[in-house]
């Protein structure tokens, strides 16, 4: 590989050579040191190196669970959630009255965490009908969620609408029409905003930027198209009400920068709205996309610290509101944080299978360490090129730090779960590794590859144990299929039933 290529945050680009560190990873003094920010607030080592989660050693865990694992520290998570909810919040009241905090079910949902944000005061962005149904199931209140989706079905709409869902964030003109029409059917006029595709090129992965201009989410604001999706709401005022502006500029974020520009374009379009229809839009949604550290690399902020600059950011560009309209009401801000709450609250849990010392220069080395999970369960690193840490979880050790690349159990050579680590050179079969930073889009990406049941969600809590979601199971995967033979020892692939019956 090159090595003059740019890295990004979603992952760096490995272009250091073979079998040497990548140039953010520093040669560890302590191979066995935890690194505060890359772990939940309940996570501790024990003398004898055992890794615990809220009092729980994750040895207990595997003994009971077993492993692959993800394992939430459920007060981390809460607090979290409190923390945006309160520390975030508290400075857009004296620029707009305050703001309203959507979690992004996308990062990671099941009915317990629906419950948890709901406990903790927090609106639910959903973009599914499935995110929507866990959110009914817990009783979750229809005026704290939010509808997304590029290409929304009618059934989803409709259950939306049926439920009274506070805002569906509508994303093409067919989109409009369609939720027009069954709101009229409904009896019912849709909450709704209108997706601004604001031209922002968000420092990070491409799969992971939604702000550019080429790309299937929202309305172009430099073409006109946002301005022709808002004046098709505010023409059918019988079915559909227009309540604000919403954007997204990308996820794994490190500054305001990027927010402060759709801030500005955003509140741009507001004020051509007041102008040319002298209507003022009552919510602006900037969106999410919160980066958290992964590895030692990144720094990302509070949530106290980065609601005093996004206060500050939406103060400054808000004033243009105010200079057309004096007195005008301002609109209420709200934004959608979902991997800054999950992602640090859970760690995956692994246990070692393999280890394989290979030859991969002349002078270099690389050891490869296998364990009872992968892109199955974590498929960041695959997809994008995410980095993350680990560690040994299962005890102590005095070995020197090697570089280590920790690698899944599947039938692909890019299935890597953490690309380069210093471990304790004596990892063998049987170790437990711990990956933190796993709580945000490796449960809610996971997948069955090779046949492969997904791992078990754990809470812990106050030194309890309980599972959130179950493990699968070989028979959960093949209840899934229809087979008229199931069963047949005999039966042959693409035999018609005559000549099975032959045989």
């Amino acid at each position: 590989m090159a090595t003059n290529m740019r890295a990004h945050e979603a992952g760096t680009l490995h272009a250091d050579g073979y079998g040497a560190a990548p140039h953010w990873l520093p040669y560890p003094n302590d191979v066995m040191e935890l690194l505060p920010q890359l772990w939940s607030s309940g996570v501790t080592r024990g003398d004898d190196g055992v890794l615990a989660v809220a009092g729980v050693p994750v040895t207990d865990l595997a003994a009971q669970f077993g492993t692959a694992a993800y394992v939430v520290d459920e007060a981390d998570f809460r607090s979290r959630a409190r923390a945006f909810a309160d520390d975030f919040t508290r400075p857009f009241v004296a620029v707009c009255g305050g703001a309203d905090v959507y979690y992004a079910a996308k990062a990671f949902l099941c009915t317990a965490v629906a419950r948890w944000i709901m406990e903790e005061g927090l609106c639910l962005d959903v973009c599914s009908g499935g995110e929507l149904a866990v959110a009914r199931r817990v009783g979750f209140p229809a005026e704290r969620i939010a509808l997304h989706g590029n290409n929304k079905s009618v059934a989803e709409i409709r259950a939306a609408l049926e439920y009274g869902v506070g805002r569906i964030v509508l994303d093409s003109l067919e989109e409009i029409d369609r939720v027009a029409a069954l709101a009229r059917e409904l009896g019912v006029v849709a909450p709704v905003m209108v997706r601004v595709t604001v031209g922002v090129e968000a420092h990070t992965h491409e799969f992971i930027a939604t702000a550019h201009e080429d790309q299937k989410f929202g309305f172009s604001l430099g073409s006109g198209a946002a301005m022709e999706a808002v004046e098709a709401v505010l023409a059918q005022p019988d079915a559909l009400d227009p309540r604000g502006l919403h954007s997204h500029i990308g996820s794994q974020i490190f500054d305001v920068s990027g927010f402060e520009v759709a801030a500005r374009r955003l509140v741009g379009l507001h004020v051509d709205i007041v102008r040319q229809h002298g209507v003022h839009l009552p919510e602006m949604d900037l969106g999410g996309g919160y980066g958290i550290a992964y590895t030692s690399e990144h720094d990302p902020m509070t949530p106290a610290h980065l609601g005093a600059d996004m206060a500050a950011v939406c103060e400054r560009e808000l004033k243009a509101l105010d200079d057309l309209a004096p007195g005008a009401p301002r609109p209420r801000i709200s934004i959608e944080p979902g991997r800054a709450i999950a992602g640090p609250s859970t760690l995956t849990l692994y246990e070692v299978g393999t280890v394989k010392q290979v030859q991969v220069t002349n002078d270099a080395v690389r050891s490869y360490v296998s364990v009872d999970g992968g892109m199955s369960d974590n498929v960041r690193t695959a997809l994008y090129g995410a980095d993350y840490s680990c560690t040994l979880a299962s005890r102590g050790s005095e070995a020197a730090p090697a570089v280590t690349r920790v690698v899944g159990r599947h039938c692909e050579s890019g299935d890597i779960v953490v690309m380069d680590e210093y471990l304790p050179a004596d990892l063998a079969p049987g170790d437990l590794l711990a990956v933190p930073g796993t709580g945000a889009y490796c449960r809610s990406l996971s997948s069955q590859y090779n046949h492969t049941p997904r791992p078990p969600v754990i809470a812990v809590r106050d030194g309890r144990a309980r599972v959130i979601v179950r493990r699968e199971t070989i028979d959960d995967i093949l209840a899934l299929d229809v087979d008229d033979h199931a069963g047949d020892d005999h039966a042959v692939v693409g035999a018609s039933p005559t000549e099975q019956e032959d045989r």
